[in-house]
Formats: C-alpha cells, structure tokens, sequence
C-alpha cells in the first residue's frame, strides 16, 4: 500500500543522505525512483534537472520543482511513460500547500509512494507552508535526530549574520547553509534574545 511520507528534522541531522540511500535501495532492486528537489538548489534559474547532495557527499540527479511546478502532472506522466516504482523530494519544506495536496493524490489515485524530506521550521521557529501541509496530511512522519553544541536534541535552526549574531527576521528562504546552526529550543531562544 503506498503511503505520503514526511522526513524532518533541523539541519544538518543528514536527511538528503538518507534520501539518496533509500533512493538507490530501490534501484539495487531493478526499482524505478524519480528524485526531485526545490529549484532554490538549481545551478541556474532556467535549469530542469538539479542535484541532490548530502554533507557527506553523496549525490544524484534530481528534477526541479518550483512554486508552480504541476507535480501531479508530471509524475503522472512519468510513470505513463516507463515504470515507476516510488517518488523522492528533497527539501520539501519548499513545497507549496497546493503541491504536497497535489502529492497525495499521487499517492491515492496512481498508487506510488511518495517520500519527502525537508525541514520542519525556519530560522524564526515557524512552520514552512509545504512542511504544515506535509504534517497535516502525510500517512507516515519520521523525525531525524541532530544534535545541539550542548548536547540536546536539536529542533531548532538558528540564521546567523556575518559576525555570528542571530536574525530574528526577514526573507523565510535563504538558502545559503553556512549561515545556519541547528540548536535545541533553549539554546535558540536564548541566541534570539542576544
């Protein structure tokens, strides 16, 4: 039975080397997996194919969503044109609520199963629009555990300024991963307050 899956976590706790390596399960097995990541990971504006790469360096071709991508349409026709055995989408914290809706009809009228993996919230502690949607709908939810300096389980991810200050507002996206650290709830409360 194919289920709508939520991966999340804070960053840095290794969610796109958990995709990559469930992706290539399927293909050890003569399985048929479509990648997908969000176009804020493209090498440029007007590319169709990206990479999904982990910290550890592992990686793979993926296709691109963007905000108005048709998710529905495009696995449909994939999987009209070849086998497809399961769908995979990293960073899916960048889906849009129409798009994850649109993910669980993949799942309940093509029947594949679908696998996202994203973070839960941004730097301001608040739900991103295509994660809210995820928890609200997703047949299965998985948390991966990463740790804070302090040694508590992070939930938590901190935007830092150049000088190592938090932000406490702006722009929810910016993709730039060296200006994050993944705290606990504690420890990012008390950066916030400074």
């Amino acid at each position: 039975m194919s289920k709508l899956y939520f991966t999340y976590s804070a960053m840095n706790a290794g969610k796109s080397a958990i995709l990559l390596q469930a992706a290539h399960n399927y293909g050890e097995r003569g399985m048929s997996a479509m990648l997908w990541t969000s176009v804020h990971h493209a090498a440029d504006p007007g590319a169709r194919t990206g990479q999904i790469e982990s910290r550890i360096g592992l990686k793979a071709p993926a296709r691109i969503f963007a905000p108005e991508t048709d998710l529905f349409a495009a696995i449909k026709a994939q999987a009209g044109a070849a086998a497809l055995d399961a769908v995979f989408f990293d960073e899916a914290q960048f889906l849009t609520a129409s798009q994850v809706r649109d993910l669980a009809r993949v799942v309940d009228e093509l029947g594949l199963p679908v696998l996202c993996y994203g973070l839960r919230t941004d730097f301001r502690g608040a739900l991103f629009p295509g994660s809210a949607e995820l928890l609200a709908l997703a047949d299965h939810l998985r948390e991966v555990r990463t740790v804070c300096h302090c040694g508590r389980k992070a939930t938590m991810n901190l935007r830092r300024q150049p000088d190592g200050r938090a932000v406490a507002e702006g722009e929810q996206v910016a993709v730039e991963k060296a200006d994050y650290v993944s705290l606990c709830r504690k420890h990012f409360f008390e950066a916030l307050a400074g």
